[in-house]
């Protein structure tokens, strides 16, 4: 098939070329109208077709005779755990848990967060809340209990789904005490939480509105799935503001299950019955998107794996799962392929491992350098393919589509645009710039299906946000450019979001906890260059007249507070104390600037700063404490 062919088709006639996507899955009531407006006049996908997500991952399967087929591969070397689950054995224990939450009181449009590590308990959570209509909110479990209190607030769930703790290397992530301490702090209560005790040692504060997941699932009738409207929420995904209040993502149901069949045969190039591993969490958009959802719609298996690229025993564990399960495509970050390089330069270990299983490797959470690829590329000897996308577009936007035809690689470049995203580069008044110019990454509308529905009982910010900056346009936040070959380079974001291994981040929100510190007069956080995630949050601060702290002791309690506030995820370590800040003549913080200086840019002075003397005493700050990449 030749990519530019299919793609120019789905550009040219959207609404054709999507009725004949959607006719891949099975509907209760196909739908008459494929492109229609909501009552925001934006646009959606298939508005009066009729089905469930949680039919189409395992039901129909069942259905189809493969209730013996194998559905997950749950790999724990962290608790030394192999277990493998078939299409019965996941009607069985979703339709239970479905059946249980219906008994709690649970209807269609109710919503519930899910805060687990990565188990299967939390992929039946999730489908089980789709199978009845509930709408589910997964929160990463590395975040705090504050920015768990937040989401709580913000989508006033009926029930909490938890697990007694997570665990890592070194040490137990106690999961009941963090939801305990959230729901303390939120406004909203809760009425119940269901928490799956996994008997690691933690500690499991019981609480009288404590529910035993297993006992729940033990008891319940089976609940069959639901009808739904397509344009049903399946479930809010919450992401990092500018204003430091997160964005809850809301994804349909029928777009979204459409653009995921899709993506994973013509973009994944991934057949059904072979196994798929995305090595990442199904806190983040990849793990909705490509643990759940993606490969069970397609009929895959697929691989729940908790643990991490290295120290689970050591750098040698990737290729481990990929060659023991015989995994035929695989994702992951960039970051997880430079902690592997770090360990393992040579790739010794890599060695040790029969990977003629896999057939192609795609990076992709944050942008991939060119000596990484060159790296995965020499040792695993596959394609690998850079792709780019956004938690708000819920699949990727850019890739060189594996199942429609390989295109020659430029390093640094996603490739071309994916079927149904027309994407462009604007500048300031949102005309198209000419080839190799720097703009704005923006995509004409409409979007295709799979995309961001709307923002959780905030349609003016998803208007303000993404459809106002530029009238027709969806604005992705990212600067980029498109070469003369039509290869699409992100030079990444534009706003004050930072991606730290994958993670997006809001320095503002980091600035609010800093700022926070009694010693602290004002502050800056930017993110900087790192070998290993990318990105890594620096704070600036600048102390109060009156303070009698030493710099240590500020920059000691400053971590802690943000540890406390956000979450480890947020990797804050570095915290200098300057004696003042770049700014413009009006007053505001310079923090362009201020990455440029740190990450060695070239950079010119604008003629708004109020005194270009404090170049220098940046300079002097960021070297004498080793910021920066040389």
């Amino acid at each position: 098939m030749n990519y530019k062919n299919f793609y120019n088709r789905s550009i040219a006639n959207p609404e054709a070329f999507w009725k004949e996507q959607a006719s891949e899955l099975t509907w209760y009531d196909f739908p008459s109208t494929i492109l229609s407006k909501d009552s925001y006049n934006y646009d959606q996908w298939f508005s009066d077709g009729k089905l469930n997500m949680s039919y189409l991952c395992i039901d129909k399967h069942v259905q189809d005779g493969y209730g013996d087929q194998v559905a997950i591969i749950y790999d724990s070397p962290v608790t030394n755990t192999k277990k493998k689950y078939t299409y019965n054995d996941m009607k069985s224990e979703v339709g239970r848990l479905a059946g249980a939450l219906k008994k709690l009181g649970l209807e269609k449009g109710d919503t519930a967060i899910i805060y687990m590590p990565m188990i299967p308990q939390a992929l039946f959570s999730m489908l089980a809340c789709a199978r009845i209509g509930v709408v589910h909110s997964v929160v990463f479990g590395g975040f705090a209990p504050h920015e768990l209190a937040i989401r709580i607030d913000d989508c006033k769930p009926k029930i909490i789904l938890t697990a007694s703790s997570g665990i890592e290397v070194d040490r137990i992530i106690p999961y009941k005490p963090y939801v305990d301490k959230a729901i303390e702090l939120s406004k909203h209560k809760p009425e119940n939480v269901v928490v799956y005790k996994r008997h690691l040692g933690a500690d499991v504060p019981d609480k009288e509105y404590d529910l035993d997941y297993k006992s729940l699932v033990r008891t319940a009738d089976m609940a069959s799935p639901i009808s739904l409207p397509s344009t049903h929420p399946l479930y809010i995904l919450y992401t990092s503001g500018t204003t430091g209040k997160p964005k809850g993502i809301i994804r349909d149901t029928g777009g979204y299950a459409t653009a995921l069949k899709f993506s994973m045969k013509y973009i994944y190039g991934v057949e059904q019955d072979e196994v798929f591993w995305a090595a990442s969490d199904v806190g983040w958009v990849v793990g909705h998107s490509y643990i759940v959802y993606g490969p069970l719609v397609n009929r895959n298996m697929t691989v729940i794996f908790e643990g991490k690229p290295i120290r689970t025993p050591d750098a040698s564990t990737f290729w481990r799962v990929i060659s023991e399960h015989s995994v035929s495509v695989m994702f992951t970050a960039p970051t997880a392929i430079r902690a592997i390089k770090k360990e393992d330069p040579q790739g010794s270990l890599i060695k040790n491992y029969d990977l003629s299983c896999l057939r192609y490797q795609f990076l992709a959470g944050e942008r991939c350098d060119v000596a990484t690829l060159s790296w995965v590329q020499q040792h695993i000897g596959v394609p690998v393919i850079d792709h780019w996308w956004q938690t708000e577009s819920g699949w990727p936007m850019l890739s060189n589509m594996a199942g429609v035809e390989l295109v020659p690689v430029k390093p640094g470049s996603a490739t071309f645009p994916v079927c149904g995203y027309d994407i462009q580069i604007l500048n300031d008044e949102g005309q198209e710039v000419d080839a190799s110019t720097e703009g704005y990454v923006a995509v004409k509308l409409p979007l295709p299906p799979g995309t961001l529905r709307n923002i959780w009982g905030n349609p003016d910010r998803f208007r303000d946000g993404y459809l106002a900056p530029f009238k027709g346009y969806y604005f992705s936040g990212d600067g980029g450019y498109i070469d003369e070959d039509g290869y699409v380079f992100i030079t990444g974001r534009v706003d004050d979001i930072i991606n730290v291994a994958g993670h997006r981040l809001s320095t503002a929100e980091m600035e609010e906890v800093v700022a926070a510190h009694p010693s602290v007069a004002e502050c800056a956080v930017i993110g900087v260059h790192d070998d290993l995630k990318g990105q890594i949050p620096l704070a600036l601060a600048v102390t109060k007249s009156d303070n009698m702290l030493a710099e240590s002791v500020i920059q000691e309690e400053i971590v802690k507070d943000v540890r406390a506030h956000i979450g480890a995820v947020a990797s804050l370590k570095l915290v200098l104390i300057v004696e003042r800040l770049p700014k413009t003549r009006s007053g505001k913080i310079l923090r362009k600037l201020l990455r440029s200086i740190a990450d060695d840019k070239e950079f010119s002075i604008p003629s708004t700063i109020d005194d270009p003397n404090i170049i220098n005493e940046i300079k002097l700050a960021f070297t004498t404490h080793k910021v920066g990449i040389n």
